[in-house]
């Protein structure tokens, strides 16, 4: 039988008996997987060790597990460096490596210092899926979900469809890897990937370095996608040596003549410069068609562009000018090693002469976290995400692009056709001929022994307060609509990031407070008047972000159902693992005539929950009607409901 890469991978990793060598594993069968790697990120780690504290291991049962600090760096007061404490500590006591504040991005940090072509990777990071362009097999995932994988519980998930993107071609000047990826979101949208991988091959995907991989399978996440995946190759290699390790490399590609459930051909000398437009990654339009347009912000980054090669890239455009005086523009290199090799090559100095700010290597502006555009601000970044009031201005227009497009924007002072060329030469990106420095992981601080690490003392702020215990569900319920929503209602929309909130993510009860709070001010007064509730929402809720926060806040408040035309996968397992019934409409009817503050009769739903049964009926109280419902949950997904959640099924031996 002829595999493609992403079965290779899941085929070795497989939990239990399941024969693969004759018959594929269909689309949507329940599957479960070893995961070798784990990473937290800070904004989501501390609930994830938190969890796992309570799991009774004395030390995580993968292969390497990492702890970075990368959100919450801002430290206006205690909390942010309180959490820092707390999971240096965590990472000593269970074995973990820590990442310290300013050692870079988590996703551009692990593909330098731990990616392994043919491993699984879960992260508690929605654009974990970055280490695909290594070869790995990389899954955002909620923290609860890491938190079992550290404990040595196989990751469950739903075999994905296998999408092959076939590459042909080469780059033309002035065209980068962005690009790439624009175009498919532009084919694709943010909902065409849900319950897929997506897979590269072909000449064009041979001629990618590494980096410029990464930056597409890292915004495969916006697709919807599962994750997203490049061979191992010779280009691998040479990365994987210029980091010092080469001997983790093994070749790995799909078999010849493997079957792909879509092929999407992209010639990629035949792209042009693209830019997602406001407000969402797959409002696609050529750059051209945006020339002229006044630019007030350019931030050149983040885990999707923030390599060497980009930073030379930009340099290289910028050489001998100056930013614009309209523009700030400002610089993140993604680790502690590109910054250390920008400034060796020049590169940092020509940048900064240039105007540029160099910002801390962290997600910082992508996540509202510093340098927020102006009100009304046009901000070119680029970035992964661009939902409305994400950078942290709610009336901005962000845009999405390629460092070359940012690049000529910040000089002009305005959207530009010809960022191809610099003194009337064609730029066009080549591998760079020197080596990031290896900085003997100076800042990691390594997992210690167990005969040292059961000796550590974890240490807790104010501000880290214990996960909330849920309980199992009644036989009937009747809820309150406390909010009805449209299409495309992002984790950012339900649990806000920023300055001001982030700091909250180890205090359910005060980060509840925000819930909702971009989309209507007034939920979280509702929702405390309620006791419980239920939301209403459009087609593909919960896309973005894997924060758990957005499923396990509303469950603190008591939202009991959510009921919605599609979900985005993540979110959808989040609110499983908290106990949160996820409910699609059978129809538009039921959409239609539920409204803001109408009681629903939830009758039977124990019973529905022991059975097999695939539609459930509710009935609106106000209207007099009933609208059937549809829970696509298998069977231990119903026991995880039954029992109120994940950690209650754990605690209560349902």
């Amino acid at each position: 039988m002829n595999l493609t890469l992403t079965e290779k991978i899941i085929y070795s990793h497989l939990e239990g008996n399941t024969d693969t060598k004759q018959t594929p594993i269909p689309p949507g069968t329940r599957i479960s997987i070893k995961i070798d790697q784990t990473l937290t990120q800070d904004a989501t780690g501390t609930m994830a060790y938190l969890q796992f504290e309570g799991m009774g291991k004395d030390r995580v049962q993968t292969e390497l597990s990492v702890s970075y600090v990368d959100h919450n760096m801002l430290q206006e007061d205690y909390k942010n460096a309180d959490d820092h404490r707390y999971l240096q500590s965590a990472a000593a006591r269970y074995g973990l490596w820590f990442s310290r504040p300013g050692n870079g991005i988590c996703h551009q940090t692990h593909l330098e210092n731990f990616g392994i072509p043919g491993k699984t990777l879960l992260g508690s990071d929605s654009h974990t899926p970055t280490g695909g362009g290594l070869g790995m097999l990389a899954i955002g995932a909620g923290g609860l979900d890491v938190a079992l994988a550290m404990a040595g519980a196989p990751f469950n998930l739903f075999m994905p469809k296998i999408y092959g993107v076939h590459l042909t071609g080469r780059l033309m000047p002035g065209i980068s890897a962005k690009d790439i990826i624009l175009e498919v979101l532009r084919r694709e949208t943010v909902k065409g990937g849900a319950g897929a991988v997506y897979e590269y091959f072909g000449e064009g995907a041979a001629s990618l370095s590494v980096t410029e991989r990464a930056t597409i399978t890292n915004m495969g996440a916006e697709l919807g996608a599962t994750s997203s995946l490049f061979p191992s190759d010779s280009v691998t290699r040479s990365f994987l040596a210029s980091m010092g390790r080469e001997f983790v490399w093994r070749e790995l590609a799909a078999d010849e003549g493997c079957r792909y459930d879509k092929i999407i051909s992209i010639d990629i000398s035949a792209l042009r410069p693209l830019a997602a437009c406001p407000h969402s990654p797959d409002n696609i339009r050529p750059v051209e068609a945006l020339a002229g347009l006044a630019v007030d912000q350019v931030v050149i980054g983040s885990c999707t562009n923030s390599s060497l090669a980009d930073l030379a890239a930009v340099a290289a455009l910028v050489k001998g000018q100056t930013v614009h005086p309209r523009v700030s523009a400002g610089i993140v290199c993604g680790s502690r090693a590109v910054m250390l090799a920008a400034e060796e090559s020049g590169i940092l100095h020509e940048l900064t002469r240039a105007g540029f700010r160099l910002l801390d290597s962290a997600c910082g502006p992508c996540i509202g976290m510093g340098f927020a555009p102006p009100s009304a601000g046009v901000s070119l970044r680029t970035f992964n995400r661009n939902f409305k009031g994400r950078s942290g201005t709610a009336d901005a227009e962000v845009y999405l692009v390629s460092p070359e497009t940012a690049a000529a924007a910040a000089i002009a002072g305005c959207f530009v056709l010809n960022s191809a060329a610099v003194d009337g030469k064609p730029l066009c990106r080549q591998p760079l001929p020197r080596q990031l420095p290896v900085t003997g992981n100076s800042f990691f601080i390594p997992p210690l022994p167990p005969e040292e690490a059961v000796n550590v003392s974890i240490q807790r702020g104010p501000n880290i307060k214990p996960c909330p215990q849920f309980t199992a569900a009644p036989a009937d319920f009747l809820l309150e609509t406390l909010i009805k929503t449209g299409d495309n209602i992002s984790t950012d929309d339900i649990m806000p990031a920023g300055a001001k909130v982030l700091p909250l993510r180890s205090n359910i009860p005060e980060i509840a407070k925000y819930v909702f709070a971009p989309v209507d001010s007034g939920f979280y007064a509702r929702a405390s008047a309620a006791k419980s509730g239920c939301i209403i929402g459009g087609a593909n809720y919960g896309q973005g972000s894997s924060r758990e926060h957005a499923a396990l806040a509303p469950a603190y408040l008591g939202v009991k159902a959510v009921i919605v035309k599609s979900f985005a996968r993540i979110h959808k397992a989040n609110l499983i693992n908290y106990g949160i019934l996820p409910f699609t409409f059978a129809d538009d009817a039921g959409y239609d005539g539920i409204k803001q503050g109408d009681p629903l009769v939830f009758s039977g739903i124990r019973a529905f929950l022991q059975s097999d049964a695939p539609v459930f009926s509710v009935t609106n109280k106000r209207a007099g009607k009933s609208y059937t419902l549809r829970l696509e949950a298998d069977g231990e997904e119903r026991r995880i409901l039954l029992a109120g959640g994940r950690i209650a099924l754990m605690r209560d031996g349902f």
